[in-house]
C-alpha cells in the first residue's frame, strides 16, 4: 500500500478528503492556514510505540505551526493527529524531509488502518498566528 505522510496523517490516508475553499482568508486578512485532523489506528498493543515514532518525525519541520498526537479514549488503539501549517505548499514539501521519510518507515508496521480524516482552514487559536 503506498504511504505517505499525509496518508499517515490525516487518516492520514489518501482518501476522499474534504475539500476547503482556495485562498479562503482569516479575519485579519492574512491567507488562511491549512489544518489536517485524522484517526489512525495502531496494530493492538502497539500504540504508545506508534505515538512515540510519530512524535520524534516532527522536529524541524518548515510551516508547522502545530502538530499535536492524542490518544483516544474510547479505543486503546486509536489516535487522533491534529495538524496546522502555514499553507498546503509546506504539508506537502514536509514528506520528503529526511524524519518525516524515516517516521512512516518505523511507523508503517504498526499502523492497522485508519479513521475519520477531514481537511481544515484553521481561522486561529492559542499559539496560532493571529
Amino acid at each position: 500500500m503506498p504511504f505517505d505522510r499525509r496518508a499517515f496523517i490525516v487518516t492520514v490516508a489518501s482518501g476522499a478528503l474534504a475539500t476547503t475553499l482556495p485562498g479562503l482568508a482569516t479575519p485579519t486578512g492574512n491567507t488562511s492556514m491549512y489544518g489536517l485532523i485524522g484517526k489512525m489506528l495502531a496494530t493492538p498493543g502497539q500504540r504508545d510505540a506508534l505515538i512515540s515514532i510519530l512524535l520524534e518525525g516532527i522536529h524541524d519541520m518548515p510551516g508547522c505551526l502545530s502538530y499535536v498526537v492524542a490518544r483516544d479514549l474510547a479505543d486503546e488503539n486509536a489516535i487522533w493527529i491534529t495538524e496546522v501549517w502555514d499553507d498546503e505548499a509546506s504539508h506537502k514539501a514536509s514528506l520528503s524531509l529526511p524524519s518525516v521519510r524515516q517516521a512512516i518507515t518505523k511507523a508503517k508496521p504498526l499502523i492497522a488502518g485508519f479513521g475519520d480524516h477531514v481537511k481544515t482552514a484553521p481561522a486561529g487559536g492559542h499559539g496560532l498566528p493571529k
